[in-house]
């Protein structure tokens, strides 16, 4: 390794931790002027809770071990929905750049489908599906599914069009098209495609759980709203933010993997 590689790997980790450490700080900060606030009665505590209060909340729920369980109800259900819509998603996605009418007929289906509020949807996923985890992983799939195909999707159609025509000329038929170019071309956005869905996936299973569930995270928050347990509600949503971040955190470090 060069001496001018080694000082620009020492710049970039500079930059990286004062980038860390401020944002370590900004949320320090946050959390102190928070409890400041509700101590000095700046904050309505009953209203706004405060962190000394997120944490005794969190040590009853652990005491009672109602925490795990509810972490590992929403993280299941999160998964199961993330896999099958990125699965479903890159298969219809394919399918349509195969069939370019399919995608001609589809096309405005798809553009309303994504603009109707989900949420609108789930008194009739209750009928149909139970107040059970499949009207969950439904309503997860109908708001990530979508996504994850017109984003896939345009990856397809941005792909080099002088490579497809190069291809085309060489004699290449429509599959070896798409393994050796178009697929290979898309990884890049198929990986995005993974943190936007990770994070659709999460907001669908906290609707469904809103609206049938018993247990997971969502409940926990619904079910403080409806006793006024603004502590509950707020701890519910501080354990949904450090699960956001920690799936997400995963998808990057799988998705630094796969480039390696």
């Amino acid at each position: 390794m060069s001496f001018e590689h080694k000082k620009y790997l020492k710049k970039m980790k500079k930059k990286w931790l004062i980038v860390f450490g401020l944002q370590i700080g900004l949320l320090c900060t946050l959390l102190l002027l928070w409890q400041l606030g509700a101590d000095n009665g700046v904050l309505n505590s009953f209203i706004s809770s405060s962190p000394d209060k997120v944490i005794d909340t969190i040590i009853t729920l652990h005491n009672q071990n109602n925490l795990y369980h509810h972490i590992w109800v929403t993280t299941y259900e999160t998964l199961i929905s993330f896999v099958m819509s990125i699965s479903l998603g890159l298969l219809m996605a394919t399918l349509l750049w195969w069939f370019k009418t399919l995608a001609k007929v589809f096309e405005p289906y798809l553009t309303v489908l994504n603009s109707l509020p989900k949420v609108a949807l789930g008194p009739i996923l209750l009928i149909w599906c139970g107040a059970n985890i499949k009207s969950i992983i439904l309503m997860a799939m109908l708001i990530s599914v979508i996504v994850a195909l017109t984003t896939i999707y345009q990856g397809f159609l941005n792909v080099d069009q002088n490579k497809i025509k190069l291809i085309k000329s060489l004699g290449g038929t429509k599959k070896q098209l798409f393994w050796y170019l178009i697929l290979p071309n898309s990884y890049a956005v198929i990986l995005s495609s993974l943190k936007l869905n990770i994070s659709m996936c999460l907001i669908g299973v906290i609707m469904g759980e809103f609206l049938v569930s018993k247990e997971g995270i969502g409940y926990l928050i619904m079910y403080g709203s409806q006793i006024f347990n603004l502590n509950l509600v707020i701890t519910g949503i501080v354990i949904l933010s450090l699960l956001a971040t920690v799936l997400y955190l995963t998808i990057c470090y799988v998705e630094k993997k796969i480039k390696k």
